[in-house]
């Protein structure tokens, strides 16, 4: 377990360098100039000149990139040319937020997800069956956009129950935060909930045909402990393995949802970056996000040993 451990580790590095080239190339592309965009509409072109010269836009690509990587590994990942602030900064105060809203909705997606899948295969071609896998369809055909707006339209206009918008720190207020994160959550837990009742309802049904089931069953065990103790431990592989993969999309930026709910998560951040040529929080972003989906599979590939005992060697 220690050596596999090791072999993960060591394709961090790699992974990141081809995704830091990757994005500091594609971003060249865009069309437009940063200098010109933050010289206002007079665009003085002396302003324009000392803006290239600061930010080195006028060096080759390669000295541009061999400078921001020499930054990154220092711990510097450039400073917003919109907002004067180190990326450092606003990626450690935008990523708690996002990240707290990513893991109320995992919570979420799993209380509705995996208790539908479960109860869809062992009740498969019922009308219990039908009935989570319409609900799984309509998760995942409602748009996010109009489900806040219709939970706003409820809970927040009609009914008074919950903050329309705006976020509070836990540090703050607890109640307030989860009630400022309820609805969010709920909206990407509900869409992510869906492909967890999908996935989950497949791997119970191949496991329930496995031999060892049947041979636990005709041990007469109830069905109860056939199912959850036999049976979910082996169908929860493909599940770790979407949970990590969606929360780490989450923490890319639940774009729609966080403009929605106005959440100054990473999705605004890295929204607002991009239309204001802004290039370096643009790629601390998505470093930062790289990373965050290879400790992720790191960790889910770790929760396969706790799961499945047989994986551990």
């Amino acid at each position: 377990m220690t050596t596999f451990l090791l072999r993960r580790l060591a394709l961090v590095l790699p992974t990141l360098f081809f995704v830091s080239v990757i994005v500091f190339g594609l971003q060249q592309l865009l069309p437009g100039d940063a200098a010109t965009a933050l010289a206002g509409e007079e665009r003085d072109p002396a302003v324009i000149a000392f803006l290239r010269q600061k930010y080195h836009l006028e060096e080759p690509l390669p000295v541009r990139y061999a400078l921001w990587v020499g930054g990154v590994v220092k711990g510097d990942l450039g400073e917003s040319i919109r907002i004067k602030r180190p990326v450092r900064d606003l990626v450690l105060e935008k990523l708690p937020v996002t990240a707290e809203l990513a893991a109320l909705a995992i919570v979420i997606s799993l209380s509705i997800g995996l208790p539908m899948g479960i109860l869809a295969a062992v009740k498969s071609n019922t009308a219990a069956d039908y009935a989570a896998t319409m609900t799984a369809l309509w998760g995942r055909s409602i748009p996010n956009f109009w489900l806040g707006i219709l939970l706003i339209l409820l809970f927040s206009v009609q009914w008074g129950l919950l903050p329309a918008s705006g976020f509070v720190s836990p540090a703050e207020s607890v109640p307030r935060n989860i009630a400022t994160l309820i609805m969010p959550a709920f909206v990407l837990g509900n869409a992510g909930a869906a492909l967890m009742m999908r996935h989950t309802r497949s791997a119970m049904l191949e496991v329930l045909s496995a031999d060892y089931v049947r041979t636990a069953r005709a041990k007469g065990l109830s069905q109860a402990r056939v199912v959850l103790h036999h049976a979910l431990r082996n169908a929860l592989l493909p599940v770790i393995t979407l949970g990590a993969l969606e929360f780490g999309e989450l923490l890319s930026g639940a774009v729609v949802t966080e403009q929605v709910f106005t959440i100054p998560g990473f999705g605004k951040l890295i929204v607002d970056a991009v239309f204001n040529r802004d290039y370096a929080v643009v790629q601390g972003v998505v470093l930062c996000t790289a990373l965050a989906f290879i400790l992720l599979n790191l960790a889910a590939d770790l929760a396969y040993a706790l799961v499945n005992p047989r994986l551990r060697a």
